[in-house]
């Protein structure tokens, strides 16, 4: 999604930042050279009888600033005895709480599944899970450009809860298990179904803060979930080993149709006009009345400048859906913008018009004053001829007589 990221962004691409990623890099290093020099230190006090249960709960005495910069530090409450961390993509269950600098609870979750990198969480929460191992307990202090941004993150039930713009937090993170997933994991439907759920219900939490791009990301996550392959990409409708009934295949069906019409729309948002018609053409290849799909297309063809195209299809979707305020203003105002784009035609073909012919006038006039002259030559030389003609007559006449 080379795209424009939203102003207010929580989430950032890291992949072209070299210093952010090099730093990274050699935190994970240095944490995995920690580590080993830790299990030393316990084996060796293992056989001299010195372990025992204080010693696993001790924390790191140093926080780890996984950027260098101070927006994301990472200090280890709970050590654990497992050497184990997750990978991008892994399904990890977290436990988590999240506070303001003042005290003030503001997040909390109990025993949640995510996919690591799915933006299913805070940014400053999806980097941090990779440096930490399963069993381990962490105090993340994530800066507010790794969190919710300018926004903020409003509580509707209790608006002392409410995360306030430009706001760090402090989170304690508890990384209780990770699991790697593969094909034979995806093939129930109850399993593709809820995460595609709810990793579409996530998306629109971000289109609803204008974080489309994440929303995008998110969105395509949801797809690949409710898809009824069996995961692979380049697989043919008609091969699939999923064994799921026509019910299911239905409900997925029906689902992804919903996420194609979100994902078309967050697409439209940021002029990705090509990408977006891809999109709501997979709709309405299964629901050619669909009329949000036709909505959706009709913004489409406008921004791509087919106006006339875009009021056909606007049309059409305002007589499925006769009481939909949004359709009748959109179809208005896009009535109004072909009538101004007709009217500023023919005034244009009116002055090209009028240029030419003045141009035809000029070129005429030319041509008009040269057929005079040449006119007047030619009177002057038949004229002249008749006169030579004359005088040698009259020469002659008297060289005879």
């Amino acid at each position: 999604m080379d795209t424009e990221k939203s102003s207010n962004s929580s989430f950032e691409d890291l992949s072209n930042i070299n210093e952010d990623t090099t730093k990274l890099s050699h935190v994970i290093n240095r944490q995995e050279i920690d580590s080993t020099d830790s299990r030393k230190v316990e084996l060796e006090k293992t056989k001299k009888g010195l372990t025992d249960e204080s010693t696993t709960s001790v924390g790191d005495d140093e926080p780890c600033d996984v950027l260098g910069n101070g927006q994301l530090v990472k200090r280890v409450i709970k050590q654990s005895q497992i050497c184990k961390r997750p990978a991008r993509g892994d399904l990890v269950t977290i436990s988590f709480t999240g506070k303001l600098l003042d005290g003030t609870l503001v997040e909390q979750k109990e025993k949640i599944q995510v996919h690591v990198g799915d933006f299913e969480v805070v940014q400053g929460l999806d980097m941090a899970i990779p440096l930490m191992n399963v069993g381990e307990i962490a105090e993340i202090t994530v800066d507010a450009r790794f969190a919710y941004g300018s926004i903020g993150l409003k509580n509707e039930e209790n608006e002392n809860a409410s995360v306030p713009p430009d706001t760090t937090l402090i989170y304690e993170l508890h990384l209780l298990n990770s699991k790697s997933e593969d094909y034979s994991d995806l093939k129930s439907f109850e399993v593709r179904r809820k995460y595609g759920t709810s990793k579409k219900e996530r998306a629109n939490f971000w289109y609803n803060r204008n974080e489309f791009n994440t929303a995008i990301q998110l969105y395509r996550r949801a797809i690949e979930y409710l898809d009824d392959r069996d995961g692979d990409p380049d697989a043919a409708f008609d091969k699939e080993d999923l064994e799921l009934s026509n019910s299911d295949l239905q409900t997925l069906l029906e689902d992804r149709l919903i996420v194609y019409n979100n994902l078309a729309m967050a697409q439209i948002k940021i002029s990705a006009f090509d990408a977006a018609l891809k999109s709501v053409e997979n709709v309405l290849r299964c629901q050619p009345n669909n009329s949000k799909a036709l909505y959706r297309k009709g913004r489409i063809l406008e921004g791509k400048g087919d106006t006339k195209g875009a009021i056909t299809l606007l049309q059409k979707a305002a007589t499925l859906e006769s009481e939909s305020k949004a359709i009748q203003q959109d179809l208005a105002k896009l009535i109004i913008k072909a009538r101004r784009e007709e009217h500023n035609e023919k005034e244009m073909y009116q002055k090209m018009l009028g240029q030419a012919k003045k141009l035809e006038q000029k070129h005429k006039q030319p041509q008009k004053q040269q057929s005079i002259e040449s006119s007047k030559l030619k009177l002057i030389g038949y004229l002249m001829g008749s006169i030579l003609i004359g005088v040698a007559g009259v020469a002659i006449y008297r060289y005879k007589y």
